[in-house]
């Protein structure tokens, strides 16, 4: 059973999304705001957490920040229309990824079994047995780790499917809507700068000098690549 926190200060959103995600495989909690839902993350053991982004006593970018200090639980924001900087500020923070206010049902469901599917796949010890080398980072699909240098970095679910792909095929130039497609699993409608912000963050935790990446480089007009021969 997956255990899902929904976190919004308006009772009626967390009403209608406790109705959209009925479901026996589900056990869901709630929050009104940012320091309660720390205070369930306490106590519970959460697998995904649905977490507004505008709310009283502690706003969500806030709360994730903190939850990111422990927890790689994918983060699915819930925003308004309106606020598309706080959700590039959320997806640049950790979140995984965002639904827009009013909600689709079906939408909602969709990601948030998408997002579960990815976490729970990084957490298997089973599957793959893949490893790839490139430079000083290293890729461990059997045990799901990453290190740099010999280093284990800590990375979100999203932010490691993404490695993942680029490693398999280095110097290969996936696009945009290339990498979403493949890593979300969706149609890849403006997916462009939720990428390059995954890939911006990606950045943060593998290079030195993230405004100069030895690794994953940017090929304008193209997309993205994973260094072939990169070096320590």
């Amino acid at each position: 059973m997956y255990h899902i926190l929904i976190c919004d200060d308006e009772q009626d959103i967390v009403n209608a999304l406790k109705i959209y995600l009925m479901n026996p495989d589900f056990k869901l909690f709630e929050a009104n705001t940012g320091v309660q839902a720390l205070e369930v993350m306490e106590r519970e053991d959460i697998h995904l957490i649905l977490l507004d982004i505008m709310m009283p006593e502690m706003d969500g970018i806030s709360a994730m920040v903190k939850i990111r200090e422990k927890s790689n639980v994918p983060i699915i924001l819930l925003t308004a229309k309106s606020e598309d900087t706080d959700k590039i500020l959320g997806l640049n923070t950790g979140a995984d990824d965002y639904i827009t206010k009013p909600f689709n049902p079906v939408e909602v469901t969709a990601r948030v079994r998408s997002q579960l599917r990815r976490y729970m796949q990084l957490g298997s010890r089973a599957a793959a047995t893949a490893r790839y080398v490139i430079g000083g980072v290293e890729l461990d699909d059997s045990s799901k780790e990453v290190t740099l240098d010999g280093e284990p970095i800590s990375l979100t679910p999203i932010e490691y499917d993404i490695l993942k792909l680029l490693m398999e095929s280095p110097g290969k130039v996936y696009s945009p809507k290339e990498i979403y497609r493949q890593v979300w699993k969706e149609a890849p409608l403006g997916s462009d700068n939720t990428v390059a912000v995954h890939i911006r963050h990606l950045r943060e935790k593998i290079e030195i000098n993230p405004a100069d990446p030895r690794y994953l480089k940017v090929v304008w007009g193209q997309g993205y690549k994973m260094e072939k021969g990169a070096k320590r």
